[in-house]
């Protein structure tokens, strides 16, 4: 058995060495063949670098036969030469390289002709033409007028204006003749024409505002009556009122119904109350009528001036009322007017205060009746006083 023992182990070791030699023998192999694929890889690599610096010397060759630059243009940008701002004028920009652009303005009274703008070309020149500021002629317009001769100045003007003529630009006719309106006012101390004295060469007339008319002493103006003249554009259903220079058109209504209280319009001017019912006191107290008035006053009348009168007047085989009691019943709140008895059966609208125009104002004037001291009925007057602009 030992010695079966001893023949296996020299098997394993004799084994054994035959594996190292082959594995050994690999080795060589492997290393030739690597050996062959570098050398085959060297040589590649050799020929392709020789054919790159044949393509290279063949490449510069072909470059060195092209035309050569100009180094001053290699060193630096193309730039244009400098350009000066023009007399009277202002340049805006300081760069002169290719692409680059200036802009010229002229001064206040000078005028820009040329380009406004330049901009430098590759070339080196700048497009456009020179610019330049010529002074603006204030006289090419023309601007004085009936001959008048115009001489130029520093941004300015002047008219030499011919005889019988004067003003900036000769406009005005120098006036040679009396000016009797002015004349008049500062020897007489007042005026020569009632509204508006008018000089002329060698004379005068007086004017008159629109709605008025000149009277034949030629200074004196008369209001206009459109209504009675027939010069309004009154619709039906209303009335015409003359008024100081023109004309209103009026349709005034009656007060309007509460409780058993209604009006009636009997004319144009005048609304009377309805029936009252027997035991309606507040009826009774109410207007039994209303009329309207309307006055046309020239502005800042002299007062005391009695405007309106308010009478009554029995009918026919009927004695009047006892006594009669007047007031002002609204529209006095500044004391403009005051209402006072002339005689046992009328009263008086009194204006107090001077009214300057134009302007309206409103006043209601009531007159009561009384018999054995007894309330019988009352009536309202609503005047409307219309104040003209003018005093005439």
């Amino acid at each position: 058995e030992i010695f079966s023992l001893l023949l296996l182990l020299f098997l394993l070791l004799l084994l054994l060495l035959l594996l190292l030699l082959l594995l050994n023998s690999y080795k060589y192999f492997m290393l030739r063949q690597m050996e062959k694929f570098l050398k085959g890889q060297e040589i590649r690599f050799t020929e392709g670098l020789r054919i790159m610096k044949s393509k290279l010397a063949s490449l510069q060759n072909s470059v060195s036969k092209l035309p050569q630059p100009d180094p001053a243009l290699v060193d630096s940008p193309t730039t244009c030469p400098s350009l000066d701002a023009p007399a009277h004028g202002i340049k805006f920009g300081s760069k002169h390289f290719v692409g680059h652009e200036v802009h010229f303005v002229c001064t206040q009274g000078y005028q820009l002709v040329g380009s406004s703008t330049r901009v430098c070309r590759e070339n080196g020149t700048w497009s456009g033409v020179s610019a330049v500021c010529k002074d603006i002629s204030e006289c090419a317009s023309n601007p004085c007028q009936n001959g008048g001769t115009c001489v130029e100045g520093v941004n300015q003007y002047k008219c030499t204006c011919p005889q019988n003529w004067s003003g900036s630009h000769c406009q005005h006719q120098t006036q040679t003749d009396v000016n009797e309106c002015e004349v008049y006012r500062l020897d007489q101390g007042g005026k020569l024409c009632v509204h508006e004295c008018v000089n002329v060469p060698g004379s005068y007339h007086c004017s008159c505002p629109s709605g008025y008319k000149l009277l034949p002493d030629g200074r004196s103006c008369e209001d206009v009556d459109e209504c009675l003249s027939q010069k309004h554009n009154c619709s039906r259903g209303t009335s015409c009122i003359n008024t100081g220079g023109g004309f209103r058109c009026v349709n005034p209504e009656c007060p309007r119904s509460h409780g058993n209280i209604s009006y009636v319009k009997t004319s144009p001017f005048q609304c009377e109350r309805n029936p009252c019912p027997m035991d309606s006191r507040s009826c009774h107290l109410a207007p039994k009528t209303v009329s309207f008035h309307y006055l046309s006053l020239p502005s800042t009348l002299q007062t005391p001036a009695t405007l309106f009168r308010m009478a009554t007047a029995a009918a026919p085989g009927r004695t009047g009322p006892e006594s009669l009691r007047f007031g002002i019943a609204g529209g006095n709140s500044r004391g403009t007017f005051v209402m006072q008895r002339s005689d046992r059966q009328t009263g008086e609208l009194i204006l107090v205060q001077q009214l300057r125009g134009p302007q309206e104002i409103s006043v209601d004037v009531e007159m009561s009746e009384y018999a054995d001291r007894s309330f019988q009925a009352k009536h309202v007057a609503r005047v409307h006083v219309l104040v003209s602009p003018y005093s005439f």
